[in-house]
């Protein structure tokens, strides 16, 4: 395909490359049956390229094409009990700020329901969930008076109750003309100023500062710091009206409003520091993949067990970005609809934790450092003490 030569989210045509890959599964959350199945996956190229205008990073060779959201993918976090506080807390600071009770909440990219469903019972709003890989049978009774989903790709036309709060998390990544996006949440909203904003976006500063290739895959084609996420809204006419970074400087976390001509906050304020990031990255993220790489081939070599704990888009990158097979033995999750199933690109099969009693591991790797405290003592917990590391 063509690449795309201006910024999807100012215009500019001040364009850097930061990173390649040239063959990558198109799809990391995707559910597979067999392990042919999954080392046959379908792989794209991957190049990202840097806005030196606005600081927006984007994958220049994303085809959407590719993905399909609606097939069986498993992306939740909810088996977490560390993302189920997050999530918990994150709504009631919502409901700190807004009084929704009775009134219409939309969240475009609700994934499975869960946050939606904990939004509703902790306000006491009426809400509407879009998402194409909804599966109704994972949240029973939701379905009802004060909450329903549309199973479907997110469009302005098919909602047909105006929303007075709008709710986005970590779906703004997944979408490759973020402008044209921010458009038709404007069309919703439909002039009216009293409707809240509220998105969850990862942060690629964070990204850009560590070499973090993990955290790069092919679904996310579009890649925000808090500066390059704040103008992109103003731009479409929305005022930021809090910017932070939360779940340890991972996530970006934006409310906003219809315009009313607030100024820029001090977290916007970050470009000429990303685009220092920006240069070094290259170097960096080189570094980074040669010590991943060493340190769990150099293991292997040595006779050592290898595992690395989550089995998601991470997980898959770790592995496939650096060409990982038989140097690593296991693959765990607790999510159980991902266990028994096979990652894109190696065909490793995802096992439970309870599995590593049968086989210990000399070393877990964790995707998420975030994670450390729980699977350690969930490793304890077993009688298992193997070298635990995060990326």
């Amino acid at each position: 395909m063509t690449a795309i030569s201006r910024c999807p989210a100012c215009g500019g045509t001040h364009l850097s490359q930061l990173y390649r890959l040239e063959a990558i599964p198109v799809q990391s959350c995707v559910l597979l049956d067999s392990s042919a199945e999954a080392r046959d996956f379908p792989r794209r190229p991957l190049q990202l390229m840097f806005c030196d205008g606005c600081g927006f990073v984007f994958n220049a060779l994303f085809d959407l094409a590719m993905v399909d959201y609606a097939s069986t993918t498993e992306e939740s976090q909810h088996f977490s009990g560390t993302f189920n506080r997050f999530a918990r807390d994150l709504v009631a600071e919502i409901a700190s700020l807004y009084a929704l009770r009775g009134k219409q909440t939309l969240e475009i990219g609700c994934g499975k329901g869960d946050f939606l469903q904990e939004l509703v019972r902790q306000t006491g709003a009426f809400a509407l969930g879009v998402d194409p890989g909804f599966i109704p049978e994972r949240l029973p009774g939701a379905h009802g008076q004060d909450i329903a989903f549309q199973r479907e790709y997110f469009t302005p036309a098919t909602i047909a109750t105006p929303p007075d709060f709008i709710v986005c998390r970590h779906t703004l990544e997944h979408i490759p003309e973020v402008g044209r996006f921010l458009s038709e949440i404007g069309s919703v909203i439909g002039g009216r100023k009293d409707v809240g904003v509220f998105f969850e976006t990862p942060d690629v500063r964070r990204v850009l500062a560590e070499g973090a290739f993990w955290d790069i895959y092919y679904e996310h084609c579009s890649y925000f710091t808090l500066g390059s996420h704040a103008r992109l809204f103003r731009r479409a006419g929305l005022d930021v009206t809090r910017l932070y970074l939360a779940y340890d400087d991972q996530y970006i976390i934006q409310y906003a409003e219809p315009a009313a001509g607030r100024p820029p906050l001090a977290a916007e304020d970050d470009l000429d520091a990303v685009r220092a990031l920006a240069a070094a990255f290259p170097a960096k993220v080189a570094q980074v993949r040669a010590h991943w790489t060493d340190f769990v081939r150099s293991r292997h070599a040595a006779g050592k067990r290898v595992a690395i704990w989550g089995g998601g888009s991470k997980g898959v990158s770790f592995l496939t970005t650096n060409g990982l097979g038989p140097e690593v033995a296991q693959v765990i999750d607790i999510n159980p609809f991902k266990q028994g199933k096979y990652l894109p690109g190696t065909g490793h099969q995802v096992s439970s934790p309870d599995s590593l009693t049968d086989a210990p591991p000399d070393t877990v790797i964790v995707m998420n450092p975030i994670y450390l405290p729980e699977i350690g003592a969930q490793l304890a917990g077993m009688g298992l003490s193997p070298e635990l590391v995060a990326v």
